[in-house]
Formats: structure tokens, C-alpha cells, sequence
């Protein structure tokens, strides 16, 4: 029985969650993201995939966010012919979540051609349109939690609850032998492991005894001190008051459409029925996280911590805004509003337009509440840049930044430890994959330390390949070069290089005394290019 697993994404990095296995002459993928971050990264998006997507028989999906289901349109596109499964809160949130992401690209593509064409340079296209998006919910089925699924020649998959986000699941994979002959080869793809005590949802479950591991390490190397949910809206009352009690104050908060802006629109909700925050206008200007927002009340008999009519998302106060218009309208509040938009990282979508109409302004709050990839926006601003680039523009950041790290959707380093040992024992490896360098160190030194031996942790490279079966784990090979040099994954690249330094000269030639100055730095930058 020959078995292998490929690492095609999430590999010394976050994003792009896609794990190829084969096995008796059947191909399956676990996810099909996107990659997010640095232009570098995204750059694989547009690229050939590392397998022939005509030869792939099925997808397993483990949740909805778009790092991990944002190339299911593009696979069809290139010759997939079978089904995805997936649980019915992810399909659900996926019929408008792809179609958003391919409208997202052709608006994106349509503006970068714009530029293009004025520089003389090539047009491109989209990765997928939004109606390759609404074309690939037809390929879905959905399946159950805990109840095995056939999938012929000896693979059969369970789904088990991750407590991520609506629909999320950890996926066990079993893979027999044609000839039965021996035992099967037991797999378990984490997804992305929610914390103990959610909001929505129940703590992580899933089996044990297993042979491999595929375990998410997002917060591996980071410790987050735990908060009922009462200290949590305590939190976010304090961070609205303080942000709408500065002359003309604003709020923004940049925020994942699924699952973040739930939590959110539900805790503001609470907050202003007891008082503890005044009952301001609540912008929520995301097309996408309006549906999903809907979906979650449609779901709310699901939800752990929600009234079942899922009444908290409707309040008053809030206002939904769909159309471009609409979004336009905002900019008129100078005082006293809370604006929610997508995405979550800055990277898309409306919030941009917000940060460059806010960001300038010393009376505007920008509360970050997830997890920022390296060389995103909001990772930038994290960083405390004094100044960034929106839509080919500088923009100065003059704005309060804050961060409220009390709504994470992923299990801090003690949590992510504490879901692999509940899987002991594991007899021949466990994985570390979808996390950056640090992440991945410090959750495998926690594993080390808590009694998981040395050769049984495995740290894989982009488009790596392992063979899985008997006896001792045998080193991965690339039979290929790998799309990307292993030290580019994670890092910032040269885009966030040039864009920093045109950045730097911009302030250098802002604060030269006079024009002569001016004259002197420019004649400094143009010898520095003739070197």
C-alpha cells in the first residue's frame, strides 16, 4: 500500500491550506486556499498548481475562511471534475463567500489594468470570476459531524467539530489497504483549532490513536491569557468609550466578515442593551459579512451563547450597507460612529477605502482584533508604520492604533498543545503546518517539552512530499523545484521593501529645510542608482 501526502500550501506559512494525498490510485485534497500576505505569496495564486487539477477526485474542505476554500473556483476552472465536501455551515457560507472573493478580484484586476495600461505595462486577469465562484457551490455536498463518509478504494473520512468558526471540522482520513491485508493508516487534518470556551461554539473534539497529525500552529509560539465572556465585553466596552470619547471620534475595525463580525455585532449588542457603552450608530459595510451575519441568525439554534431567533444581530442601532453608495455615505460621520468593514487584514475590500479616508485623522481608532499575516496592511499599521500605501497612494497614520487580542478564532500555543496530546498516541508523526517560522519553532520546542519525541515532529517545506506508511517516517522530498524559495514564504518581501522606502524619501524630502536641500537628497538617490 503506497500512500503520500504533498504540502501545497500552509507550509512555513499561514495561508493557502492544501494538502494533497494519493493513495490507491485515488487523489484527494484537503482545502484549496488562497495564499494571503506578501505580493511574493499571493504571486501562487495566479500560478500553475503543483498537481494536474483534472486528476484530483475530491476535496475535503475543513472550513469556509478563503485561506482555506479560496481556489476551489479556480480548480474547476482547470479541469476538476469531482465533488467537495464539506459540513452544511460551511457550504452555506461559501454560496456567497466565493462569489465574493471572485468580485473582490475582478474589481481588483480592473483597477491594476487601469494602471497598467497608463504604464505601459500588461493587463491581467482574474485568478475567477464571481460567477466562477457561484458555479462551484454547485459541486457541494454536505456531510454530517462524526459519521463516517465513503470514498471507494479502501479512504473514508469523518468529520469532528473544531470549534473554529460556523461549519469548521478537523478531518480524520482513513487509508486501507486494497488487500486489507493490514491495518489502516489513520490521518487527522486539524483545520484551524478554535480556543476552550468560544462564543458560538462547543470546545474542539476528535479522535485518538492516530497514526499522523496535521496540526495548525497560527498561535504556536504565543501564550493569550483567558477571558469569560463578560471580561471580554468589559474589554471592548472600555476600547469603544475611550475611541468615541476623543473629540470627533471614530472607530474602525478592520474584521474578518465570518465569525469576527458576529461575535462583535452580538457583544455591541449586549453592551448597549446594559448601558455600558452609549447607543451609537454601528456601521457594518461589508456586502459579504451581511450574509454571513444572516447565515448565523438562520443558524442561530446551532450556536452556543445566542438566543435561537439570534435576535443580537438585530438591533437598531446597526446599519447595513450594501451598496457603494451607501458605503460612500459614511465618510460623512466626523464624530461619535463605529465602523465595521472587511477584511480582517486590510488586504481588500472596503475597509481600505475607511483606513485612507481615517488613518490621516488623530481623532480616529483603529482597533485590530485578529490575527494579521506578515506584510499585510494591519500588520503594517501593527507595527507602528508611521505612514502606508493604500490603493498606489501614501497615506500618513496619524489615527490612535490599538489591539484587542480577545477575539481570536484559534487556540493560543497552551490550547494548541493541549488538542495534539489529546490525540495520543500518535504512532509515526505530527505535522506543523499553517504557521510562520516562529510559530512553528515554538510550538514544536511546547510539543518537545511536554514529552513528544524529537523525530516524530515534523516541520514541512512548500510543496514538500512525505510517504506514508509502515515503519519509521522517511525525510520528504521535492521532486520539483518548489514554486517559492522556502526563505521567501514568510517574510516581507521586496514590495513591502520598495514601498517602505519610497515612504522613507517622501519624509526625507518633507523635512529638508528648503529647496536646496531637496536638490541634494534627490542628487544623493540618483548616484545611489547609477552605482
Amino acid at each position: 500500500m503506497k500512500a503520500s501526502v504533498k504540502f501545497c500550501g500552509a507550509a512555513g506559512t499561514v495561508t493557502g491550506s492544501c494538502y494533497w494525498i494519493r493513495h490507491n490510485g485515488l487523489n484527494i485534497l484537503i482545502d484549496c486556499g488562497m495564499f494571503q500576505g506578501s505580493k511574493t505569496l499571493k504571486a501562487l495564486n495566479y500560478g500553475a498548481f503543483p498537481f494536474d487539477p483534472a486528476e484530483i477526485d475530491y476535496v475535503l474542505l475543513t472550513h469556509a475562511h478563503i485561506d482555506h476554500s479560496g481556489l476551489i473556483p479556480k480548480l474547476i476552472k482547470q479541469g476538476f471534475q469531482g465533488r467537495i465536501y464539506a459540513t452544511e455551515g460551511t457550504r452555506d457560507l461559501l454560496s456567497f463567500m466565493l462569489p465574493d472573493s471572485g468580485y473582490i478580484q475582478e474589481t481588483e484586476v480592473r483597477v491594476l489594468n487601469r494602471r497598467n495600461e497608463q504604464r505601459g505595462k500588461p493587463t491581467v486577469t482574474p485568478i475567477y470570476t464571481q460567477s466562477d465562484g457561484e458555479k462551484a457551490i454547485g459541486r457541494f455536498e454536505v456531510v454530517d459531524y462524526e459519521y463516517w463518509r465513503s470514498f471507494g478504494s479502501g479512504v473514508r473520512a469523518r468529520f469532528w467539530n473544531a470549534g473554529h468558526i460556523l461549519g469548521a471540522a478537523s478531518i480524520e482520513l482513513e487509508l486501507a489497504s486494497a488487500e486489507q491485508s493490514n491495518d489502516p493508516i489513520r490521518l487527522l487534518f486539524s483545520g484551524d483549532i478554535g480556543p476552550d470556551y468560544k462564543l458560538f461554539h462547543p470546545d474542539p473534539a476528535g479522535p485518538n490513536s492516530l497514526d499522523y497529525v496535521f496540526c495548525e500552529a497560527t498561535y504556536g509560539d504565543r501564550l493569550r491569557e483567558e477571558f469569560t465572556p463578560a471580561q471580554r465585553r468589559q474589554l471592548l466596552a472600555s476600547a469603544v468609550n475611550k475611541a468615541l470619547a476623543r473629540q470627533n471620534g471614530v472607530l474602525v475595525i478592520p474584521a474578518f466578515s465570518v465569525e469576527r463580525t458576529q461575535e462583535l455585532l452580538v457583544d455591541l449588542s449586549i453592551l448597549m442593551q446594559r448601558r455600558s457603552i452609549d447607543e451609537s450608530l454601528v456601521f457594518l459595510d461589508s456586502p459579504m459579512a451581511i450574509r454571513a451575519t444572516r447565515t448565523f441568525a438562520q443558524h442561530a439554534g446551532d450556536l452556543e451563547d445566542v438566543d435561537a431567533n439570534g435576535e443580537y444581530f438585530e438591533n437598531e442601532n446597526f446599519v447595513f450597507t450594501k451598496s457603494v453608495e451607501e458605503s460612500k455615505k459614511i465618510n460623512q460621520y466626523e464624530s461619535g460612529a463605529i465602523i465595521i468593514a472587511a477584511s480582517g487584514m486590510c488586504e481588500a475590500g472596503r475597509i481600505r477605502h475607511h483606513l485612507k479616508r481615517r488613518l490621516w485623522d488623530p481623532a480616529a481608532t483603529v482597533l485590530i482584533i485578529g490575527f494579521q499575516a506578515p506584510g499585510t496592511l494591519g500588520s503594517l499599521l501593527l507595527d507602528g508604520k508611521k505612514a502606508v500605501r493604500i490603493q498606489g497612494e501614501d497615506v500618513k497614520v496619524r489615527a490612535k492604533i490599538e489591539k484587542l487580542d480577545v477575539y481570536s478564532g484559534h487556540a493560543d500555543a497552551a490550547g494548541l498543545a493541549e488538542w495534539v496530546l489529546e490525540r495520543m498516541p500518535v504512532r509515526r508523526g505530527i505535522f506543523l503546518t499553517h504557521g510562520d517560522e516562529s510559530a512553528l519553532i515554538g510550538f514544536r520546542d511546547r510539543l518537545r517539552s511536554a514529552g513528544v519525541a524529537d523525530d516524530r515532529i515534523i516541520i514541512p517545506r512548500l510543496d514538500e512530499e512525505f510517504e506514508l506508511g509502515a515503519g519509521a517516517l522517511q525525510p520528504g522530498r521535492s521532486d520539483e523545484k518548489p514554486r517559492l524559495d522556502p526563505l521567501s514564504v514568510a517574510r516581507l518581501d521586496w514590495h513591502n521593501d520598495l514601498a517602505q522606502l519610497m515612504l522613507d524619501i517622501r519624509d526625507e524630502l518633507d523635512e529638508a529645510a528648503d529647496e536646496k536641500s531637496r536638490q541634494r537628497v534627490i542628487r544623493r538617490l540618483r548616484r545611489a542608482l547609477e552605482e
